[in-house]
């Protein structure tokens, strides 16, 4: 037997290093690996990863369509003629439509450094070009709020740092199940030990709120701005913003303390105004206000979900400010408010002002130059200095109606062919009925994948491929860490699966192209190199570097320490509370210059209520990784697919506990089981994102896939909008 160093390659914002142990090439255990640190232990996901290499539903060797396109019927064929006919209905329908035609549609499947997202876009750009998306599902609100208060994305100190906070606030952040970094639950945890105050906001009680805070707050869904605004009133009406701060580092303050105290539009934003929208007692935000400005050094911790709402950005933006006005920014124990993410890098290097994801996360084989972008104006939505893509590109949740309506609707292109790799696009987009419908409409589809997932079921050809255990690859940790990890390859790729790598390999030659000259470990050598590991061959063995620190990281403390040489990356060298690239975007209805509270569609004073009263949100759930282990029973038997309901929603709808019920709205209709528990806000139900679509002959979703049920649009900073939905629940 054999002990094979590698590490946890899922998109949940961890990177735990593990253990594998193999017997005659089978993999037989998988264990939790010391590295010398303990705050990196994995989870369930990682530590029963076999249970997706072994998944007795593993697609094993290349397919091709029969029936229907959806229906999941197909033949084996062999790789040759598979890659044959990819090259050649590609070819085909770029000569027919031009290289817009071609729609990539890959994201996170695949987190390492090499085998990702970024393998698709090199093949379709070096072969005549594609159609690309912009606004990630995660945190577009707060890639737009952290850009527009801060001037970059990343703005998180390093987790270690949580142990000089006085008080911990977490808003919205769930780490005791969706990790947020690796080492977020070990700090959070010595901090409670520690004595420090930690308080959950959240329309739930998490496994987060129950186990590690002191104090769970629930919370509407879609109205956190009009609480941190409401908050920022009482600091301001006792006088405890930090004014000396605010007049050094910031501008716009006097315009935001305008519309806290009224003088703006004629309504104070009192704690008794926010509690009519938020649900939360005036005097609960009064006390929280208070002690939040007070406990100083403090830590405000903004998750990711309030900000994938219908007017996300102004969460962000509010928790910003609130920071600032609370002098918790660039200093040990505080915290920024933005985006809360921290970048790896070496000792000693400022971490550089990002404008896309693909710098941010340091992937190691370039994408190169998209021909389709070359000499296209900005989108309508670009915004200067804020994020910046070209008319061509089309936002994810528009998807599906660009695929029906093309350049009639008013899009770029006509969208003939899909090409999907590390994606289960149909099930993870929103308005997932309309994308069936959709796909059906095109001419050819490609996928690659490791189970006959929803949107595998809608390919023309469909290709195997393998798990990060079956080759190597090295994962960086995408916030909260300076280290590096190696995932050995422990077995062979099972059946005939391949890597994508490999595929993109064999398919260039089928289109007269060298895909890359490196090898695969050429490009994780380059990669280490770059990251400042200097012995390659040691850091394969041990799977682990860390790069020294010599205390936690914190970010924009040069700007503070030293404002004359380090001015913060936003045009006035400031935070910018109003910002003037938003004022010159002119949509201040719905996108202000300074952060406001904006009523959300489907919110609380949305005429649907009356039909669909009842608020959807749709958190991560700790048996998956987005749609990944859904087949996998024994998570399932961990914890069933559910709505969690409100006993006081309940009763009058005749439901109760494991009763099978429908969630529908106008957009479509899932079924699923009721969990009636009272750790969710009466009025909010929620279902785990994830869940595999499957429609039945009378097209009611009996997977229970969430996004079935929210709407095709984003917010006005380009976020998804899958916490602000209403719905009805009925029993089946």
């Amino acid at each position: 037997m054999k002990i094979v160093p590698s590490v946890c390659c899922n998109d949940c914002g961890g990177s735990c290093p593990l253990s594998i142990y193999v017997d005659e090439g089978k993999i037989v255990n998988i264990e939790a690996r010391d590295v010398g640190l303990p705050a990196f232990r994995p989870c369930a996901r990682g530590l029963l990863a076999q249970y997706r290499v072994y998944a007795p539903d593993r697609l094993q060797y290349p397919m091709k369509r029969v029936g229907e396109r959806g229906e999941g019927k197909f033949k084996r064929i062999s790789w040759d003629d598979a890659l044959s006919e990819i090259a050649e209905k590609l070819t085909a329908i770029r000569a027919k439509y031009g290289p817009a035609s071609v729609f990539n549609l890959s994201w996170s499947g695949g987190d390492g450094k090499v085998h990702n997202f970024c393998l698709a876009a090199r093949f379709l750009n070096m072969t005549g070009g594609q159609t690309t998306w912009w606004g990630g599902a995660s945190f577009q609100g707060g890639y737009f709020g952290g850009m527009a208060t801060y001037g970059k994305l990343d703005t998180g100190n390093e987790r270690a740092d949580l142990l000089n906070s006085k008080m911990i606030l977490l808003w919205g952040c769930n780490p005791a199940e969706s990790i947020f970094g690796t080492e977020t639950r070990y700090y959070l945890t010595q901090a409670k030990e520690k004595g420090i105050r930690i308080v959950c906001v959240d329309p739930r009680l998490t496994e987060t709120a129950a186990t590690l805070a002191h104090q769970w707050i629930p919370i509407r869904p879609g109205t956190d701005a009009a609480m941190f605004i409401a908050m920022a009133y009482v600091i301001v009406e006792k006088g405890l913003q930090d004014q000396a701060f605010l007049d050094k580092y910031t501008v716009g303050f006097d315009m935001f303390r305008d519309y806290l105290t009224g003088e703006e539009e004629g309504i104070a934003k009192t704690p008794e105004w926010a509690e009519k929208i938020t649900g939360v007692p005036a005097a609960t935000i009064r006390q929280l206000a208070i002690e939040y400005a007070t406990s100083k050094p403090a830590a405000l911790l903004p998750g990711f979900a309030p900000g994938r709402g219908s007017r996300g950005e102004q969460y962000h933006r509010a928790a910003a400010t609130l920071a600032a006005m609370t002098g918790n920014v660039g200093v040990h124990g505080g915290a920024a408010g933005g985006l809360d993410l921290s970048m790896a890098v070496k000792p000693g290097e400022e971490i550089a002002i990002v404008r896309n994801y693909i710098e941010i996360f340091s992937f190691a084989v370039p994408m190169l130059t998209n021909p389709v972008d070359k000499d296209n104006p900005p989108h309508e939505y670009a915004v200067k200095g804020i994020r910046s893509h070209t008319v061509d590109k089309v936002h994810q949740t528009h998807l599906w109606d660009a695929m029906l309506r093309g350049k009639a609707g008013g899009y770029y292109s006509d969208l003939k062919m899909l090409y999907v790799t590390n994606s289960n696009g149909l099930n993870q987009l929103p308005a997932t009925d309309k994308g069936a419908q959709a796909i059906k409409g095109l001419e050819f589809v490609v996928v690659h994948d490791q189970f006959m997932t929803p949107t595998a079921k809608f390919a023309d050809i469909l290709l195997p491929v393998c798990t990060w255990a079956e080759r190597n690859d090295i994962r960086m940790p995408w916030m909260f860490g300076h280290y590096a990890l190696f995932a050995n390859k422990a077995i062979e790729p099972l059946y005939e699966s391949k890597s994508d790598f490999d595929i993109f390999q064999e398919l260039g030659k089928k289109m007269g192209v060298t895909f890359s000259e490196k090898t695969e470990d050429d490009w994780l050598r380059d990669l280490a190199t770059k990251k400042g590991i200097p012995d390659y061959e040691a850091f394969k063995a041990t799977g682990f570097y860390k790069l020294q620190t010599p205390e936690p990281y914190v970010c924009f403390e040069k700007q503070i320490k030293d404002p004359e040489h380090y001015q913060f990356p936003t045009p006035s060298g400031k935070i910018e509370i109003f910002c003037q690239r938003i004022a010159d975007f002119d949509q201040q209805d719905v996108l202000p210059a300074i952060p406001k509270y904006v009523e959300a569609w489907e919110g609380q004073a949305d005429p649907k209520r009356a039909q669909y009263p009842l608020q959807l949100f749709t958190p991560h759930s700790r048996k998956r990784v987005h749609s990944q282990f859904h087949n996998v029973a024994w998570f399932n038997e961990m914890e069933p697919h559910a709505v969690w309901i409100n006993p006081v929603d309940a009763k009058p709808r005749h439901i109760k506990n494991e009763d099978r019920v429908t969630v529908s709205n106008d957009r479509g209709t899932i079924c699923l089981p009721a969990k009636v528990t009272n750790r969710i806000v009466p009025g909010v139900v929620c279902v785990y994102e994830g869940g595999w679509y499957n429609p039945d002959a009378n097209g009611v979703d009996q997977g229970g896939c969430v996004n079935v049920l929210v709407k095709g649009e984003h917010s006005p900073g380009g976020a998804f909008c899958p916490n602000t939905v209403l719905v009805e629940v009925a029993k089946a």
